[in-house]
Parts: C-alpha cells; sequence; structure tokens
C-alpha cells in the first residue's frame, strides 16, 4: 500500500500529513502516527468541533508525544454547506474525559493548504491522511492541481456503506460533501476507510483495561477520553459494547496493510439530496460498462491486531 524506505525491520515507513479535527479517535491516529509513519506534519480543520479548538487538541497531543511535527491551522467552515459539529459525541472540547495539560509550544502557522502544498513539494510519496472534513485537501488540490501527481495518495477516514450523521452519510463527508466530490473525483489514489469497518474496532472495556494498565501520562490521558468515548456511544446506540476508534485505521492501512482487505470501486459523493448529502455511493455494480475504479475501498479489519498496535503506540511514548 505504501510507497516509502523501509525501516530496519523491513517495514515500509510512509511519510505522511495528517489532516485532522482532534477529536477522540484522531487523537489516537496522532499516536498511531507518531509511532508508525515519518509524520511530515499536522494541519487541522474545522469538523468534530470549531477550528480554534480541534488546533488547540492537537497542539496538546504533540506536547504530549513530544513530536517534532509542525502543527498548521486551516479551513475554519466548510465550502459551501453552513457549519455543523459533532460536540454531541466529542463533547465542546473536543476532547472531554480528561484532564488536559496546557500546549507549552506555539502554533506554527494558519496556512494549512500551503503547508500541504509546501511539503508535498519538498518530499516524494507524501501521502495525505485526512481523518476529518476534506476542506484542506480539496482546496490543496484546487490551488497545486499537480499534487495529484506528486502525493502517493490519499488514505482518508470517512464515508463507507452506511452512516451516522444521517442514515446513508458519514459526518466527515457530510460536513463538507463539495470538498468530499472534489477530492473524490480528483484522479488521485483513494484509500477510504468507512464506517462500516470501523465500526469492527471499537475501545471496549478490555480494550481500554490494557491501556488503563500502561505507564505514562499519555496512558492516562488517553484512558480518561476513551471511557467518555465509549460511554457515549453505548448510550447513544444500540448493539455497541465500546466505541468505534475510527481515525486511526486510515493511518494503519498504510502502515500495516496485511491486517485489512481492499476492493477497488468507483465511489462518488452525493452533494446535494434532501436525505442523501453526503453518501458515499460505492458502484458494487457487476456490469462491464460501470465506471473505473477511483478508490480502494477498506472492507475489513483484523481488529485484535489493530488495537495491539494502539497499545503499543501508547506504551513507546513512554520508553
Amino acid at each position: 500500500m505504501s510507497s516509502a524506505t523501509p525501516d530496519r525491520t523491513g517495514r515500509s515507513t510512509p511519510r505522511i500529513v495528517l489532516d485532522c479535527d482532534p477529536g477522540h479517535d484522531d487523537a489516537v491516529a496522532i499516536v498511531a502516527a507518531a509511532r508508525f509513519t515519518e509524520l511530515l506534519g499536522i494541519t487541522t480543520v474545522a469538523g468534530n468541533v470549531p477550528l480554534e479548538r480541534t488546533t488547540y487538541n492537537a497542539r496538546v497531543l504533540r506536547d504530549l508525544l513530544d513530536l517534532d511535527a509542525e502543527v498548521h491551522s486551516g479551513a475554519d467552515r466548510p465550502l459551501v454547506v453552513e457549519a455543523a459539529d459533532a460536540s454531541y459525541v466529542h463533547g465542546e472540547s473536543g476532547l472531554d474525559g480528561a484532564d488536559l495539560p496546557v500546549p507549552t509550544r506555539p502554533l506554527d502557522g494558519t496556512d494549512a493548504v500551503g503547508f500541504i502544498i509546501d511539503t508535498c513539494g519538498a518530499h516524494d510519496d507524501v501521502w495525505l491522511v485526512p481523518t476529518g472534513p476534506l476542506t484542506n485537501i480539496a482546496l490543496a488540490l484546487r490551488a497545486a492541481p499537480d499534487l495529484v501527481d506528486r502525493i502517493a495518495g490519499i488514505s482518508l477516514m470517512g464515508g463507507g456503506r452506511f452512516g451516522n450523521r444521517t442514515p446513508v452519510a458519514e459526518f466527515n463527508i457530510w460536513a463538507d460533501p463539495d470538498a468530499a466530490a472534489i477530492v473524490f473525483d480528483s484522479g488521485a489514489r483513494l484509500v477510504m476507510t468507512g464506517l462500516d469497518v470501523t465500526h469492527r474496532f471499537q475501545a471496549t472495556p478490555a480494550r481500554i483495561d490494557e491501556v488503563a494498565a500502561l505507564d505514562g501520562r499519555l496512558a492516562e490521558v488517553l484512558t480518561g477520553l476513551f471511557h467518555f468515548f465509549a460511554d457515549n456511544y453505548v448510550a447513544r446506540h444500540d448493539g455497541l459494547d465500546g466505541a468505534p476508534v475510527h481515525d486511526p485505521l486510515a493511518v494503519l492501512v498504510l502502515t500495516h496493510p496485511e491486517l485489512f482487505t481492499t476492493v477497488p470501486r468507483h465511489v462518488a459523493v452525493e452533494t446535494h439530496g434532501t436525505l442523501t448529502r453526503g453518501m458515499t455511493v460505492i458502484d458494487e455494480r457487476r456490469q462491464r460498462d460501470r465506471p473505473a475504479p477511483t478508490c480502494e475501498v477498506v472492507t475489513s479489519v483484523d481488529a485484535d491486531a489493530a488495537w495491539a498496535l494502539v497499545v503499543d503506540a501508547i506504551a513507546a511514548s513512554t520508553r
């Protein structure tokens, strides 16, 4: 899946820019990226909560992980539709459930789009890994169309075969469907990890206990975050044992592709439907005249093995 220099174990270590809207699961994506990728930078977007707070939360995680990566804030609203957040899931702070340290390092810049373009120009084979609304990515592709040919690809968390914001629309795509349409129509190499896969990767009580057993401030913070996140999800859903930890899978599918299965499919985004805005329309037809695939759609994950990687990444932060 990835095209980067192997590390000493022979495993590929992709270069990535993580575009996110932290968010409990985005926080775990940052932890995974810090452990398993060459993290070139973090860009933030309005999504789970407004931009000011997603940016603050990214800075908190950077400090907790003692990362060298720069943090640049980006779009504070969608391209066309009205802004709407997911504070009902993540709390007003975006990371409710833990006593967060105050970040000490300042923001590195407020032009996420420019940072994405410049970073992809300075490094070969960069993967863009958006785990929030796709506004920054769409703006970068629009400002620099040649990005499509310069990047390794885009591995996104979003979409799927069912929705959470509506019956058919996942939040990240629904929050800025016009940006999502630009990305899915761009011709870039795309990997989509949607809800039908991420709902199989849950922070259950037993898995949270594994994190709670670890030493260190990061494990303490994440344990509190997981408890809040899981309690919220279980209270609001039928048939869930914990919270789906969506976003780290968009990282792990690049670093540990053997844990996933994918299928090539044509995927389009509905931008205007009263009932279907934000739907990722996955063409499953068998007709030979169907459109050519535009996306690698992730269809399964070895959830136990993926969770073990998350625990390893958290533990590594204390070594």
